[in-house]
């Protein structure tokens, strides 16, 4: 880790069916689904693409009663593939119905997630609160206290802006909304820990989709409790949008030791692939050097010397080939997510960063000659030539593969 990252902040460590997330535990990828629980198969098929993609925990949503019935056979068709990533239930509204009536829905789930805004209202808000907290620690489950200035506990946000407008020096509503969402957070910890819950079964996640408001939650959040944090920014977006956001609104977050567990919320295209937000999560923590989960490719833009696209159509090919090959290779070959390749373009800075990688490879760029060095830890130990680069250096980097950890 770069020493300009600031020491982690100690939290305490919360156990989720074998998964930990803070204390000294590394900093946990999670998920969500965004199919209808209560389609079975398609729910198993795509928990099961998300652990795939390296997802370690994956939350499910929990609406209604179809959803609630279905889990414990979610949870039991994915143990007969050997998936054995924890479930995490999204509760909202009815959650304490749902949960009491369907006791096998709540020893299936690995932990709750509830959110103090809308878990009831007004003089049932206490009531139901209690007999999820009551659920969860009859089944031994942890608890995630989840706010969303979305569904913000309007009677709190409503009191702290009384009392705001009663002060001499009044903050700016901004100011309050966020003292609000800290203390929603914090009060239902405390609300559970009162109920008898352990500590050490409670996560806070205090969700805001703008990138300054999360930085000014999170670091108030840190100053002010050590239970164990959720990142992630809501309704991040789609594409490069929500990439962009989520990453700069974490990496501040992360940068100052902030952070155990993180999801990048990302609006995926029409059917598109749910797993995406996981690889990003994956790479935002690897690019900080917080974590490393998959060999990485460097590889340059490319400029008017590289007129050609051999170079990028051989970037892309080496990554999807490590990508797919990583299920096998993190069991296979322990250690292999520090691998770094390099795959470049041309004779100015192509020699130079294949030295520093692992492998690299330089290619010819426009008017070059048609040979490609390679080089291997440092030096160089051969110039491929002809049709067949891309297999040969794919050949290449698995055989290195093999040799540097296959007897790790």
């Amino acid at each position: 880790m770069t020493d300009l990252i600031a020491p982690r902040r100690q939290s305490i460590a919360v156990n989720v069916d074998g998964v930990v997330v803070g204390g000294t535990a590394p900093i946990v990828v999670q998920s969500m689904t965004n199919t209808d629980t209560a389609d079975i198969d398609k729910t198993v098929e795509q928990v099961a693409a998300l652990a795939r993609a390296g997802s370690e925990l994956v939350r499910i949503t929990v609406d209604r009663d179809e959803a609630a019935k279905a889990v414990p056979h979610i949870r039991e068709k994915l143990e007969k593939r050997g998936v054995k990533v924890p479930i995490i239930g999204d509760f909202h509204y009815i959650g304490h119905k749902l949960l009491g009536e369907n006791p096998a829905c709540a020893e299936a789930l690995a932990k709750y997630r509830i959110n103090p805004g809308n878990v009831g209202f007004k003089a049932k808000r206490d009531k139901q609160f209690t007999d999820i907290i009551e659920i969860a620690m009859k089944h031994n489950k942890p608890v995630r206290i989840g706010v969303n200035w979305g569904s913000l506990d309007q009677e709190l946000l409503t009191h702290l802006m009384d009392e705001n407008a009663k002060s001499a020096k009044p903050a700016t509503a901004r100011a309050v909304m966020h003292e609000a969402i800290c203390q929603s957070g914090l009060l239902s910890a405390q609300r559970a820990q009162d109920l008898g819950m352990r500590k050490d079964q409670i996560i806070i996640s205090a969700k805001v989709s703008a990138v300054q408001d999360l930085v000014s939650v999170y670091t108030m959040l840190a100053k002010r409790c050590d239970y164990a944090l959720h990142l992630g920014l809501t309704e991040a977006g789609m594409g490069s949008k929500g990439i962009v956001a989520s990453s700069a609104a974490m990496g501040i977050v992360l940068q100052a030791g902030i952070g155990d567990t993180v999801r990048v919320s990302l609006t995926p295209e029409p059917n598109g692939d749910r797993t995406r937000e996981v690889q990003v999560a994956q790479e935002l923590l690897q690019t900080m050097g917080l974590r490393s989960f998959i060999p990485i490719v460097a590889a340059c833009p490319g400029c008017g010397r590289t007129t050609s696209t051999v170079f990028q159509e051989l970037a892309q090919q080496i990554q999807s080939h490590i990508r797919e090959s990583m299920p096998v290779w993190k069991a296979k070959y322990p250690g292999v997510e520090s691998l770094n390749l390099a795959v470049m373009g041309c004779i100015v800075n192509g020699p130079g960063e294949s030295k520093h990688a692992d492998i690299g490879i330089s290619l010819p760029g426009t008017g070059e000659t048609p040979s490609a060095p390679v080089f291997i830890d440092g030096e160089k130990a051969m110039t491929l030539r002809g049709p067949h680069i891309a297999a040969e250096f794919q050949k290449i980097v698995e055989d290195y593969v093999e040799k540097r950890y296959g007897g790790a």
